[in-house]
């Protein structure tokens, strides 16, 4: 299997805290003696100005060939006019589709130390850990018929969700697979009241629950799901959603950890893997060093215990993370008004710092 890893550092916060990763990335592989070869490109709106293209053939071939990918942001508002194959989201979504990257984990961990940074009581986010399994190349963002029209009564805009059975049968094994080294508790997220999409989601989903004896499978509706992630996150263990579901929910949920910017993801599915932070490009602080870096430092850390299955790397990093941020180190977006704040050097510093306590 290839050594190689690809990073694409995108846009806006992208190349900041994408170089603080391949920084841990680097020391970890040194530490351990991993011969990693590590290559970049251009994606996104550096994309477009240096090829053209968003996703050049060039890069996703090279994607193609890598063991695993680390992606930073991608999105600049100058192209928010450009069609929408021109547009530097489309490289995201392209390149999760080309790479059948059909599953998104996306772990939400309140650390002890942040429980005063989200903007819930600290009893309501004390012990919250959930993952977040969304399906990623399927529903509304993926279904045709799409587009813009001029009618006889006016413009309209459509998009489909679509959903073959297979495709909710091998998210839902995820799910279930997931939750056997967690608490074994699946709930299942659909809006099958309204929706026949989602009352096929439903249908599937609990057809394959058969295969899991060892795991409960609950289902709940969005907008009840929206609201229990605000009153009672700690009862969800395993969050399966649709694509659309998950990619809102998980911001949501991010905030439950005081900062989109502590949140990484994993999205699996063939043979190659790419890891990203969740948080977007973030342009008003782009090029200052004022980005957390800690999202994608842990997507680092996925990539080591999924990509190269080294849970004793992966662990290693997520405990120097923990130390950081238990010795009072804070980017802005995580810190008090009374607190001394740090730029993305310093915080990858500490986190370098302490990896070089850990034997």
């Amino acid at each position: 299997m290839s050594s190689r890893v690809v990073a694409l550092p995108g846009d806006g916060i992208g190349p900041e805290v994408v170089e603080a990763g391949l920084e841990v990335l680097r020391e970890s592989a040194k530490k351990y003696a991993l011969d990693i070869e590590i290559e970049q490109y251009a994606i996104g709106g550096r994309g477009i100005e240096e090829y053209g293209d968003p996703l050049p053939p060039a890069v996703l071939e090279a994607c193609r060939k890598s063991r695993a990918v680390l992606l930073g942001s991608v999105g600049d508002a100058r192209y928010d006019s450009n069609p929408h194959h021109l547009r530097p989201e489309r490289a995201l979504l392209q390149l999760r589709k080309e790479l059948g990257l059909f599953a998104n984990l996306r772990p939400i961990k309140c650390h002890e130390a942040l429980t005063f940074a989200s903007p819930l009581k600290p009893e309501i986010v004390k012990g919250v850990d959930i993952l977040i399994v969304r399906e990623l190349i399927g529903g509304i963002y993926f279904g045709e018929p799409r587009g813009l029209e001029t009618r006889s009564q006016g413009r309209v805009g459509f998009n489909s969700e679509v959903y073959y059975d297979f495709e909710i049968q091998r998210i839902a094994r995820v799910a279930f697979e997931a939750s056997r080294s967690r608490g074994r508790r699946v709930t299942s997220v659909d809006k099958s009241n309204v929706l026949e999409s989602s009352q096929l989601w439903r249908s599937v989903v609990s057809e394959a629950a058969n295969e899991y004896a060892d795991v409960s499978l609950s289902h709940i509706l969005v907008d009840n799901c929206a609201m229990q992630l605000i009153a009672r996150p700690r009862q969800f263990d395993v969050l399966l959603c649709t694509n659309m579901f998950g990619d809102i929910l998980s911001d949501e949920a991010a905030m439950l950890t005081g900062s989109i910017g502590m949140l990484p993801s994993a999205s699996v599915g063939g043979e190659t893997a790419l890891y990203e932070p969740v948080h977007g490009t973030a342009p008003d602080i782009a090029g200052k060093g004022k980005a957390n870096p800690l999202a994608t430092i842990a997507s680092v850390a996925l990539l080591f215990r999924h990509s190269f299955q080294r849970e004793d790397i992966a662990r290693r990093i997520e405990t120097a993370v923990e130390m950081t941020l238990n010795q009072g180190v804070r980017t802005a977006d995580i810190a008090l008004p009374s607190d001394q704040v740090v730029g993305t050097r310093g915080m990858l510093d500490s986190v370098l710092e302490n990896l070089s306590l850990i034997r």
